[in-house]
């Protein structure tokens, strides 16, 4: 699998399922919305209707267009031969587009808001395997969601098309099978930043060749792997000598970072790679961290396996980030450059997505993550970026109430992450890390650096001079260092902070929101 990288080609998620079923069938977008969408992703939701007046029919296509909740959508149907009902057929199909119309309407608002373009077809007599293989094939693909109805073609279309495809379990479970074609693995990590948890060492030295940086993860021993946090089951409660299977006995080899009041190992678990984080102090913060790790499920949150509380130990399991984190990426040359202005872009929105969902849309009680940066944003097997490291975050207990102390207290929580979502914005624009620049440049920030420079329109002053050609990517990169500016400006005793929806709608290029803070 290949380094993150984006290019004005939209990805192309596809969800297929069984249009013959009169039940609501929308349990496999629902799922591929909120875990494996991101901004700008075309979606296909693909309705087969193979059986129709009981033939299957080998059919020629017949192209027609449907408006469904006010946008164009394209419906494929097939007419048969010329012994089908014509008006049966169109009795049916008419009902089915009904039936789409009021079952997908919601999904459209959600992803009209996250900048994803939703396309529904509708096949009637198709073989759903041979349909799904051809979208593929013809469009840039990066993931295939089979309804659990049509789990009999699965073996179909993995032999034939090149992503990964992901088999509903259950409502809100999926199981991935990666495509035969792509089934090699070799996933690189940085030791010395594990899983985005800041070691206590020094850092590698900067630009140094990624040859001697990276060494390789933990290599399944089988092809069919995928991350545990995909299967049904997970997360789960893990034996301690389930763990110390995972880890060789926790040997010194698996070892990958080592602290006063914490071990974090890698592993094996069911033949996939895991990372697991042993908490060597009072248990309150494992209970903290725990509890917060089992309220969240955000498709950019790194996904959580299972915990494991015995005695004295304490540990937490998450699958292993194959393609390490922003940081190490950032420090080497070659990958820095295949993260081009719109994936930084990307990346700066799915990581401010996953802080809005923390602060204004995960239960009751807000959680602050009090820890983002770039050693604590990792890219997972599907290339998404993920916020990492839960171990300072803590869940706000204030009740609801008008009490200027609580609000005022809320606030200056918050935006502690708002801040440090500013820091990162910086580090994605300049391609520095922040911590290690700190420490090159004898104690200046970059924070300190960039800030007048932005504030001055002399943007081009800390940019990456890696990513050569930015003529055309200069107004995401716009938009990010306005975004950063309103996080890292001096605050004002009359004004309150500014939310993290506030600061993504600035990312995204919002006029309405720049003007409202005079960026």
């Amino acid at each position: 699998m290949e380094l993150l990288t984006v290019s004005s080609t939209r990805n192309r998620v596809i969800v297929v399922v069984d249009a013959n079923r009169n039940k609501e069938n929308v349990d496999a977008l629902e799922w591929a919305i909120n875990h494996v969408v991101r901004p700008r992703d075309i979606v296909l939701f693909l309705g087969v209707l193979r059986d129709f007046g009981k033939r299957n029919y080998s059919c020629f296509p017949l192209m027609s267009n449907i408006s469904i909740f006010g946008v164009r959508e394209k419906l494929e149907f097939l007419s048969g031969n010329s012994e089908v009902n014509l008006r049966q057929l169109g009795e049916e199909l008419e009902r089915k587009r009904v039936q789409y119309q009021r079952n997908l309407e919601k999904f459209h608002r959600q992803c009209k808001r996250n900048e994803v373009k939703l396309e529904v077809k509708l096949a009637v007599g198709y073989c759903p395997a041979k349909i799904t293989v051809d979208e593929a094939r013809n469009s840039n693909t990066r993931l295939i969601v089979i309804d659990s109805h049509l789990k009999k073609h699965q073996g179909f279309i993995c032999d034939n098309v090149e992503c990964n495809v992901a088999i509903m379990k259950g409502k809100d479970f999926a199981t991935l099978m990666p495509s035969k074609k792509t089934r090699t693995f070799s996933p690189k990590y940085t030791k010395t930043i594990n899983e985005g948890v800041a070691t206590n060492g020094k850092n590698p030295e900067k630009k140094q060749d990624s040859s001697t940086q990276q060494v390789a993860a933990p290599t399944p021993q089988t092809p069919n792997w995928y991350p545990l946090s995909w299967r049904s089951g997970f997360p789960r409660a893990f034996s301690l000598r389930e763990v110390e299977e995972m880890t060789d006995g926790f040997a010194e080899e698996n070892l990958l970072e080592k602290s006063e009041n914490l071990n974090i190992y890698e592993g094996i678990f069911q033949e996939t790679p895991v990372v697991i984080t042993c908490l060597l102090e009072e248990a309150d913060r494992f209970w903290r961290v725990l509890i917060i790790l089992s309220r969240v499920r955000h498709r950019n949150i790194m996904n959580f396996v299972g915990y494991c509380c015995t005695g004295s130990s304490r540990v937490i399991i998450s699958d292993f980030p194959c393609l390490g984190t922003v940081a190490s990426n950032l420090n080497d040359d070659n990958l820095a450059k295949q993260l081009t202005w719109k994936a930084r872009w990307y990346i700066a929105i799915e990581i401010g997505g996953s802080l809005r969902y923390l602060h204004e849309e995960c239960g009751d009680k807000p959680i602050v993550h009090h820890s983002v940066c770039s050693n604590h944003i990792v890219f997972s097997q599907g290339c998404s970026a993920m916020l990492c490291n839960f171990l300072a975050a803590k869940c706000l207990d204030i009740e609801k109430s008008s009490a200027e102390g609580q609000n005022s207290e809320k606030e200056e929580n918050l935006y502690v992450d708002v801040r440090d979502y500013g820091v990162f914005l910086v580090e994605l624009i300049s391609g520095q890390n922040a911590k290690w620049y700190a420490e090159e440049s004898e104690g200046q920030s970059l924070v300190g650096l960039a800030v007048p420079l932005i504030k001055d329109g002399k943007l081009n002053q800390i940019m990456d001079s890696r990513l050569s050609d930015s003529n055309s990517d200069s107004k995401v990169i716009e938009y990010m260092a306005k975004a950063a500016l309103l996080c890292l400006r001096a605050r004002h005793s009359l004004h309150p902070p500014p939310s993290i929806s506030e600061v993504l709608a600035v990312v995204r290029g919002d006029r309405l929101a720049i003007s409202k803070w005079h960026l």
